[in-house]
C-alpha cells in the first residue's frame, strides 16, 4: 500500500503536536545528568542560560530572536553529542512588574500606598501567577527546547538566598556602602535609577537667561542661563571661568538668588565652558552632578528644592508644595515682573527620561546603596583582555573595555516594594546596621530587638547578574552547579552588554572565581521593513505571534536567522517571511516526491551502484555544503550557513537533481534503487543541517520519509547509520572525506546545466513552444564525450530536444552552417535554427556574449595581476586562472563563429 504525505504541510496542527511529543519524550533533557545513575563527569557540557524575559512580558521580536539564535545554537550542540542544557526562567522585573500592578489598582482607585506593603506584595503574586506563564507559553511556541523541569524565576527562594548571599559577601568585604549620591530619581516611580535605567532624547526646549544680582546694592548682575528655572531656588554659587576676563572682576563677590534674596559667592572654575550660554553658571549641587563635583571641590552646601514626587520642598520659600514645571512657569513670572528677566531662546538638549514611563528624570541628592564596582570591572576587564572569554562580534569588546573603565560605582537600591528586599535592618536604639544571610531577631551590636528592615529592594539587574550560576544551585554546591557552570555562550542583544553581559561577568568572576561563559554573542535590535525602530507610536511592531499564525513558527525562525549577522540590525518584512513559508512547503514537497521514489525502487539492488553525472554531482556538492556549514557553525555566521542550506536545497537538489531523479526511477531496476538511495541520503542529510533552523517541518517531513524507508527500503539507511528514532537527537552530519572525484563531478555537471539553461533561455526568446523538440549537434570534447552519452536522456529531457535527432560527437573539424551555436565550457550545441531565427538578430547576440567574456577576461586578468594573486590563498588563485582560460576559450570559439 503507498504511504503518502498529505499534500499540504498543516504547521498549524504540526507544531504544537510535535512540540509536545519532544517534551514528552524527554528530548529537552541533558542525556549525561549528574543527578541521575550512569553519570559520567568527564563529558563536557554545552549549557546556555535563558536572558530571563519579563516574567509579566509578552512576547516581541526581540524574544522570538533570542530563542531563534539559542535554540539553534542548542539543537546542533545537541545533534553534535552534548549533553544540553538550555535553563529557561523568568525575571521579577522590578519596575516594570510594579507599574503594570500600579497601573491596575489605579483603575480600581486605588494605590499601592493605601493597600500597604504586605497586601500590595500579595496582589503582584497574584498578577505574576495569572500571567506569568504567558511568556514562557509564548518561547514554547517558537519551538525553544529548554528544560522546562530546571525553569527559574529571580524570585524563587534558591535565587533569593543566592542575591542575599551575594550582598552579605560584598557587604562583608567593604564593597557595598551606604552612602550620599546624586542619583538619577523617577518621581513618578519615586525610586533612584541607575545610569542606564535613563535615556537621553535630544528635544527642543527654552534657554532662560537672566539676571544674578550683586549683593552690594550696585545694581551691576552677571547674565545666566538655565533650560531648569525652578532649580535657580537650589543654587549655592554661581560659577565663571578663571581665564573668562568678561567676570574676573566678579570673583569673590558675592549674588543674590532671585526672589529668594539669599546670599551666595561667585567662584571660579574650570569647568566652566566660557562659550555656552552667557558664560556664567548657576550652581545647584543638588540637582545637577556636575554641579555637584563643583560643590565638592568648592565646599559649598548642598540644598535640594524637591521632594520625591517632584513638587518643590520648603526649600523653595514661596512655591513649596508647587509642581516642579508649574514652579517653573510662576517663578518666571515673578522674576520678569521684578525685572530680573533677560529673554528666551530655543535650544535642543538632551533631556534624560526614565526608560520606563518616560518620564523627565531629576538628578537628586540621595542616601542610596551603592557596590563599589571598580575592583569587579578590573577583573571583567582582564577576562576579556586575556582572550578567556570572547565577544562576538570582536568590535565590541572596545565599547565593553570603554565602559568598564569609567565605571562608576553602581547604585543597587530602589525605592520599589517588588525585589529583593535589601537585608539590613537598622537597630532604633543604637543606631548600627545588622547585615546577615537568614532574617535577624536581635541588633547584632547591641542585642536590641527594635530593630527594622531597609524598606528598599534591590536593583533587578543585581539579581540578573548572579543568573548564570544561581538558576544551578549556588551558593550550594549542587550536582547541577558542579556540572553545568561555567556555561557555555551567553547570546543576548547588544543593548544590554552593560545592564546584564557585564555585571554577569564581574559577579562570576567574584563568587564563583570563573568566568560564566567563555563566549558571548550579541545580536542586534530589528527594525521593520525600512530600517525604522519597531515602536508602538509609530505603528509599526510585528507581533510574531501573529507572523506565526499567519505563516507558521518556522518561516520566522528561518528569516530571522538568515537575515541577521552577529551584532547587526536586521529589518524585517512580512514579504521575506511568505518567502520562507514557501521554502518550507518547497521542503515538504521534496519530501513528497523522495517518498514517491522510495516507493517506486525495487527492495534491493543486484548490482553494484553504477551512479550517474546527477548522482555523483548532489553528493560532491553535498560534501561541500556539509563542510561550509560547519565551518560558518564555527564562526558564529549562522545565518551565511542557512543561505547555504537554502540554495543547496533549493537551486541544486530540488530544482535539478529531484528533476533529474525522476528521470532516472522510470523503471524498477538498480538505477531507480540507487536513485532512491542517493534522494535519501542527501535529503536526510538537508533535513538534518535544517533541524536547527526549522525544527518543526524538518521533524514532521523526517519521521515520514523514515516510516515510508523502513516499510518499502529496509536496506537502504542514511549517510549516518540507522534511522533515528526522532530528528531532534539524530546526529549531525559529519564532514565527508574528499576522494577527488568530486571537483570534476561538479563542473562536468554544472557545464551540462548551464547548456540547459541555455537552450531554454534561447526557446523563451524565441518563442519556440514546449512540445517542438529541436534536433542538433553536440560537441562535447575527447573528455566528456562518454559521460555525455550517458546523460543523453537527461539533457534531452530537460532541454526539450529530440533524442532521435541529436548527434553526439567527440570532435567536429567543420561548424556546420546555419546552425546557432551555445557554448558552455567544452560543450558546443549546434541548433538548426536558421529559418527561425533572423541571422542578424543571432550575430547581435553572439557579440554580445563575447563583449561580456571579453570583460570577464579583463577583470581576472587584472585580477590576477595585482595583490591577489600573492596574498589569496593558492587554490582560490589557481580557481581563478581555470576560470580565465575557460573565458578565453569561450571567447575564441565565439570568434570563429563570427568569422564564419
Amino acid at each position: 500500500m503507498g504511504y503518502e504525505l498529505p499534500k499540504t504541510y498543516d504547521f498549524k496542527s504540526a507544531e504544537s503536536r510535535i512540540y509536545a511529543m519532544w517534551e514528552a519524550g524527554g528530548y529537552f533533557k541533558p542525556w549525561n545528568d549528574p543527578n541521575k545513575p550512569g553519570f559520567n563527569p568527564n563529558i563536557r557540557p554545552f549549557v546556555i542560560s535563558i536572558p530571563p524575559p519579563n516574567v509579566t512580558g509578552e512576547l516581541h521580536l526581540g524574544h522570538a530572536m533570542f530563542v531563534s539564535v539559542e535554540d539553534l545554537m542548542i539543537r546542533y550542540h545537541r545533534m553534535k553529542g552534548y549533553p544540553t542544557l538550555w535553563v529557561p526562567g523568568t525575571d521579577h522585573a522590578g519596575i516594570a512588574t510594579q507599574l503594570m500592578v500600579e497601573r491596575a489598582l489605579a483603575a480600581e482607585g486605588l494605590s499601592r500606598e493605601k493597600l500597604g506593603r504586605e497586601k500590595f506584595l500579595e496582589r503582584v503574586w497574584q498578577w505574576k501567577e495569572k500571567y506569568g506563564s504567558i511568556i514562557t507559553q509564548q518561547i514554547r511556541r517558537l519551538g525553544a527546547s529548554c528544560d522546562w523541569d530546571r525553569e527559574r524565576f529571580t524570585l524563587d527562594p534558591g535565587l533569593s538566598r543566592a542575591v542575599r548571599e551575594a550582598f552579605v559577601r560584598l557587604y562583608e568585604e567593604g564593597l557595598i556602602y551606604r552612602g550620599p549620591r546624586l542619583i538619577n530619581w523617577s518621581p513618578g516611580l519615586r525610586t533612584a535609577l541607575s545610569d542606564l535605567e535613563v535615556e537621553y532624547s535630544e528635544e527642543e526646549v527654552t534657554l532662560y537667561y537672566f539676571k544674578y544680582l550683586l549683593a552690594d546694592g550696585s545694581g551691576e548682575y552677571i547674565p545666566v542661563a538655565t533650560i531648569r528655572p525652578e532649580t535657580i531656588l537650589g543654587d549655592t554659587a554661581v560659577a565663571v571661568n578663571p581665564a573668562d576676563e568678561r567676570y574676573q572682576r566678579f570673583i569673590g563677590r558675592r549674588v543674590r538668588v532671585p526672589i529668594l534674596g539669599r546670599e551666595i559667592p561667585v567662584i571660579a572654575d574650570d569647568y566652566v565652558d566660557p562659550n555656552f550660554g552667557s558664560g556664567a553658571l548657576k550652581v545647584t549641587p543638588a540637582h545637577d552632578p556636575h554641579d555637584y563635583e563643583i560643590a565638592l571641590r568648592h565646599n559649598l552646601p548642598v540644598i535640594s528644592v524637591l521632594d520625591e514626587s517632584g513638587h518643590m520642598n520648603e526649600n523653595a520659600g514661596p512655591y513649596a508644595g508647587l509642581d516642579r514645571f508649574e514652579c517653573r512657569e510662576r517663578l518666571w513670572a515673578d522674576m520678569q515682573e521684578a525685572g530680573l528677566t533677560l529673554r528666551t531662546e530655543r535650544y535642543v538638549t538632551s533631556i534624560p527620561r526614565a526608560q520606563r514611563g518616560g518620564e523627565i528624570v531629576e538628578p537628586m541628592l540621595s542616601t542610596q546603596w551603592f557596590v563599589r564596582i571598580k575592583p569587579l570591572a578590573e577583573a571583567a576587564i582582564e577576562a576579556v583582555r586575556s582572550g578567556r572569554i570572547r565577544i562576538v562580534p570582536e568590535r565590541f569588546e572596545k565599547i565593553y573595555f570603554n565602559w568598564l573603565e569609567n565605571i562608576e560605582d553602581w547604585c543597587i537600591s530602589r525605592q520599589l516594594w517588588w525585589g529583593h528586599r535589601i537585608p539590613v535592618w537598622y537597630c532604633a536604639d543604637c543606631g548600627k546596621e545588622t547585615v546577615a544571610r537568614e532574617d535577624p531577631t536581635h541588633c547584632a551590636h547591641c542585642g536590641s530587638s527594635s530593630i527594622e528592615q531597609d524598606p528598599d529592594v534591590l536593583d533587578t539587574w543585581f539579581s540578573s547578574g548572579l543568573w548564570p550560576f544561581s538558576t544551578l544551585g549556588w551558593p550550594e554546591e549542587t550536582p547541577d552547579y558542579r556540572y553545568f557552570y561555567p556555561t557555555s555562550i551567553m547570546e543576548t542583544g547588544y543593548d544590554i552588554l552593560f545592564f546584564w553581559v557585564a555585571r554577569m561577568i564581574m559577579l562570576g568572576l567574584k563568587f564563583t572565581g570563573k568566568e560564566p561563559f567563555h563566549t558571548v554573542y550579541l545580536h542586534g535590535l530589528v527594525r521593520d521593513e525600512h530600517g525604522q525602530k519597531m515602536s508602538k507610536t509609530k505603528g509599526n511592531v510585528v507581533d510574531p505571534l501573529e507572523v506565526m499564525e499567519q505563516f507558521g513558527t518556522d518561516a520566522l525562525r528561518f528569516t530571522l536567522l538568515v537575515g541577521s549577522t552577529p551584532g547587526n540590525d536586521m529589518n524585517l518584512s512580512l514579504k521575506k517571511v511568505e518567502a520562507n513559508r514557501n521554502f518550507a512547503n518547497k521542503l515538504w514537497n521534496a519530501g513528497r516526491l523522495v517518498i514517491a521514489l522510495i516507493e517506486k525502487s525495487p527492495r534491493r539492488a543486484e548490482a553494484a551502484a553504477a551512479y550517474t553525472l546527477a548522482d555523483r554531482f548532489i553528493f560532491a556538492r553535498l560534501k561541500e555544503v556539509i563542510a561550509d556549514v560547519e565551518r560558518l557553525f564555527q564562526s558564529y555566521q549562522y545565518g551565511q550557513a542557512g543561505q547555504v542550506l537554502y540554495d543547496f536545497f533549493w537551486s541544486d537538489f530540488a530544482d535539478w537533481y529531484l528533476e533529474i531523479a525522476k528521470l532516472q526511477a522510470t523503471g524498477a531496476d538498480d538505477r531507480a534503487f540507487y536513485t532512491a538511495e542517493r534522494c535519501v541520503q542527501v535529503f536526510d542529510a538537508i533535513l538534518r543541517m535544517l533541524h536547527p533552523f526549522i525544527p518543526f517541518v524538518t521533524e514532521e517531513i523526517y519521521g515520514h520519509v523514515k516510516q515510508a524507508a523502513m516499510e518499502h527500503l529496509p536496506h537502504l539507511y542514511p549517510l549516518y547509520g540507522k534511522w533515528n528514532e526522532v530528528l531532534i537527537t539524530a546526529p549531525w552530519p559529519q564532514i565527508l572525506p574528499v576522494e577527488g572525484w568530486e571537483e570534476a563531478s561538479i563542473k562536468d555537471f554544472e557545464r551540462m546545466r548551464e547548456l540547459i539553461r541555455a537552450v531554454r533561455n534561447l526557446r523563451a526568446e524565441k518563442n519556440i513552444p514546449p512540445t517542438q523538440l529541436l534536433p542538433g549537434i553536440l560537441v562535447t570534447g575527447p573528455r566528456l564525450y562518454a559521460t555525455i552519452e550517458q546523460e543523453k536522456e537527461t539533457l534531452t529531457t530537460l532541454a526539450r530536444l529530440d533524442a532521435a535527432r541529436l548527434k553526439i560527437y567527440p570532435e567536429l573539424p567543420t561548424k556546420p552552417e546555419k546552425h546557432i551555436a551555445l557554448i558552455e565550457g567544452e560543450l558546443e550545441l549546434y541548433l538548426p535554427l536558421a529559418e527561425l531565427v533572423d541571422e542578424q538578430e543571432e550575430r547581435k547576440r553572439l557579440e554580445k556574449e563575447l563583449r561580456q567574456l571579453e570583460a570577464q577576461i579583463q577583470r581576472l586578468e587584472s585580477l590576477l595581476a595585482g595583490e591577489f594573486a600573492q596574498k589569496a590563498p593558492a587554490q582560490v588563485v589557481e580557481k581563478e586562472r581555470q576560470r580565465l582560460e575557460e573565458a578565453r576559450r569561450a571567447a575564441e570559439k565565439i570568434r570563429a563563429r563570427l568569422a564564419e
